[in-house]
């Protein structure tokens, strides 16, 4: 009888170190999958065909204006999210694609950089093939507010000022490439993310 008593909290004993063994293991793995990132997507270029030759961030700088490129998504005008993000800041809506960007401009040189009533002159572009390029579309919800931090317009930044913000885009044509391009107080530079088809 005591044999057969010690016998069975043996067994229950090394079950229960089993189950909880098991268990531990299964928390150690949910530890280590909370714990893991997935990568952040910058862009969607391979879905239109395009292979990108350099990855993002893409910083470009001229005339004491930096820009980076952080992210690009490339979305058919009438999908959801392009409408979403027309409606919501008073983008136009027509072309065959809406572009959702998020940049970064800072003011590295000894000057204010500008684009508004003072200065209308666009300092930067993205080229896309065919002598096109993506046009910058006004935000009807932000036109008046310089610096938006959510849908770009008219900005100032002083020496050493930075902004991280999103900007919209339509096009027109198709996608053959994509190239920065920075006119900055006669001083240009350019970077390609996607290189020209031949």
């Amino acid at each position: 009888m005591k044999k057969t008593i010690v016998k069975t909290v043996m067994a229950a004993s090394m079950l229960f170190s089993m189950v909880l063994g098991q268990g531990e293991g299964t928390v150690a793995v949910a530890a280590t999958s909370a714990t893991t990132k997935a990568p952040v997507m910058t862009d969607n270029l391979f879905k239109y065909g395009l292979k990108k030759d350099v990855e993002l961030p893409v910083t470009v700088t001229a005339g004491g204006l930096s820009y980076t490129l952080e992210k690009i998504m490339i979305y058919d005008i009438k999908s959801a999210t392009a409408q979403e993000l027309i409606k919501k800041y008073g983008y136009n809506n027509y072309g065959k694609y809406f572009v959702w960007t998020k940049i970064t401009i800072e003011n590295k040189g000894k000057t204010v950089i500008e684009e508004s009533a003072k200065d209308p002159n666009p300092k930067w572009s993205i080229g896309v093939g065919d002598g096109g390029v993506l046009l910058q579309d006004m935000p009807l919800v932000n036109v008046r507010k310089k610096n938006s931090k959510e849908a770009l317009w008219d900005y100032t930044l002083k020496p050493g000022e930075k902004l991280t913000t999103y900007q919209g885009f339509l096009n027109t044509g198709s996608f053959n490439h994509i190239v920065i391009w920075l006119d900055v107080k006669g001083s240009s530079a350019e970077k390609y993310i996607v290189n020209r088809k031949e």
